[in-house]
């Protein structure tokens, strides 16, 4: 895998692209945690927890996972996997979650799916504490091609 130090903008740069990255390993997004999502957040609406009423009432013909729990395997599915990137950024002190700049839950994630995510880096920046990279992250349910969460997020890497 190549590596690149979180300073060098030019060759980071160089990694802009239209195009993601490969898929990563896929997360199964189970009932099991999902109702541990509803207990950590207290969000306990129906259309995720309650599987009876879903099959019956949800347009969705049953339970589904919070968009932002689906958010929230975003360091699992990309961060963590060498499988989601062919190249790395070292040489920074620590990374901070920035922001981002656009969210969308454009599907829905069954209960019991699996997802995965691909990414791709749209710009890199200096700044004063380091440098700042903003990329693009498609989450999908595996086998499906239109994407769950759109997620444009905003990474400084720290000096």
């Amino acid at each position: 895998m190549e590596t690149i130090r979180f300073d060098d903008l030019e060759k980071l740069r160089s990694k802009i692209s239209d195009q993601f990255g490969p898929w990563s390993k896929p997360i199964a997004v189970t009932q099991e945690k999902i109702n541990q999502f509803a207990d950590v957040t207290g969000d306990h609406q129906w259309i995720h927890v309650d599987v009876e009423r879903a099959k019956r009432e949800s347009p969705f013909k049953g339970p589904v996972a919070h968009g932002f729990l689906t958010l929230s395997l975003i360091p699992a599915l990309t961060t963590f996997d060498d499988s989601a990137t062919a190249w790395k950024v070292t040489g920074y002190r620590n990374v901070v979650n920035y922001g981002a700049n656009k969210l969308r839950f454009a599907q829905p994630v069954p209960a019991g799916a699996s997802v995965h995510a691909r990414t791709r880096l749209l710009a890199v920046e200096a700044r004063p504490q380091g440098t700042q990279v903003t990329t693009e992250v498609h989450i999908h349910v595996v086998g499906q091609d239109r994407p769950a969460v759109i997620y444009e997020s905003l990474i400084l890497y720290v000096k």
